[in-house]
């Protein structure tokens, strides 16, 4: 995963536009049943998915913003780890399951976050329940083996929306085997179904988009409340309490050193590359003037490419590109006007 990507905690929610198509291919039951989205983000798509439905909602989300988001999108919300996170065999009807696309982070650990997080939760689901899994089209091969074994009446489609595209999701539906359809399960009928989930694996762009409109319908199981359990590190308190504690203090003055102040006059007086230097490395930056005139300075050194043609005596044209850098100064007026002077 790219930086920015593990800056947002690997969150890359899914387009609601595809997860109304989504909500065309569940059917409901009257009765209350139990959802659970372990990676639930801002709780939109989530609650987009369950529209409608007696569902009793439930989500895991590392971030916390994000988990008071869903939470109130109206799901019940556990912040934490989801892999530290304990929950009864068989429980939920609907698993909803859009894992960070990454490796795993540690020495000599190299496996896909998509599999690790299927693997982790897919117990949780109740023999007929519904899982739906989103991922890239190319990552479907690592979750074969858990699927083939685990899982039937498969259905893969390709997402359209933009998002989607950029990082070529694809949406796994299937239903939980129980253990009596586990148990007469073949080893040939698990390699064919790991061998078809591989080929959709290769070639995720030949897949059928997901339709608007399917005669075909996932029907939910009823399913009661259910309890989760976290047994990782409360991250919040931890945040909280560390710059309270003797390590964080002395180490402090190293990692976030303070500000230097820049005071005194100049021994002699300055030429303009003096003050140009000044300038670009931020030590003129700051609040000055007074009433209407207070304003907001910063510098900063700008790329400046100027183009130019020259024509020779036959003919010829030739393009010339100069760069040269130049100050640029952006002011921020008491009274809301912004202007740059360069």
């Amino acid at each position: 995963m790219r930086l920015a990507g593990r800056m947002k905690l690997g969150f890359y929610p899914l387009p609601l536009a595809e997860a109304d198509r989504i909500r065309k291919l569940l059917e409901f039951p009257s009765a209350e049943f139990s959802a659970v989205d372990p990676c639930i983000g801002d709780g939109a798509a989530f609650a987009r998915i369950t529209a409608d439905s007696t569902a009793r909602r439930y989500g895991i989300e590392l971030d916390a913003y994000r988990a008071e988001q869903a939470r109130d999108a109206g799901a019940e919300v556990m912040q934490g780890d989801c892999l530290q996170v304990q929950c009864p065999a068989e429980s939920f009807s609907l698993l909803y399951l859009n894992p960070p696309y990454d490796f795993e982070l540690g020495e000599g650990q190299n496996r896909r976050m998509e599999r690790l997080f299927l693997e982790h939760i897919y117990r949780w689901l109740k023999p007929a329940g519904v899982l739906i899994l989103v991922v890239p089209g190319e990552r479907l091969a690592e979750c074969a083996n858990v699927l083939a074994s685990q899982f039937r009446d498969i259905r893969v489609y390709r997402l359209t929306a933009p998002e989607s595209l950029r990082y070529r999701q694809v949406v796994l539906f299937a239903v939980r085997r129980s253990r009596r359809e586990r148990e007469r399960l073949q080893d040939s009928e698990i390699t064919r179904t790991r061998l078809r989930i591989s080929r959709f694996a290769h070639r995720s762009a030949e897949l059928p988009a997901l339709p608007d409109e399917t005669d075909f319908r996932y029907q939910i199981p009823e399913s009661g409340p259910v309890r989760l359990v976290y047994r990782g590190l409360p991250l919040d308190e931890i945040e909280d309490l560390l710059p309270r504690s003797s390590a964080y203090r002395q180490a402090s003055r190293i990692l976030f050193a303070g500000e230097p102040s820049i005071a005194g006059r100049p021994l002699t007086p300055l030429h303009g590359g003096h003050v140009g230097l000044l300038c670009t490395a931020g030590m003129l930056n700051g609040i000055f003037g007074e009433g209407q005139d207070r304003h907001i300075a910063h510098w900063q050194s700008v790329k400046v490419v100027e183009h130019s043609e020259e024509t020779e005596d036959d003919g010829t044209v030739t393009l010339r590109d100069k760069e040269r850098f130049t100050h640029e100064l952006n002011l921020a007026f008491a009274g809301g006007s912004v202007e740059t002077l360069r």
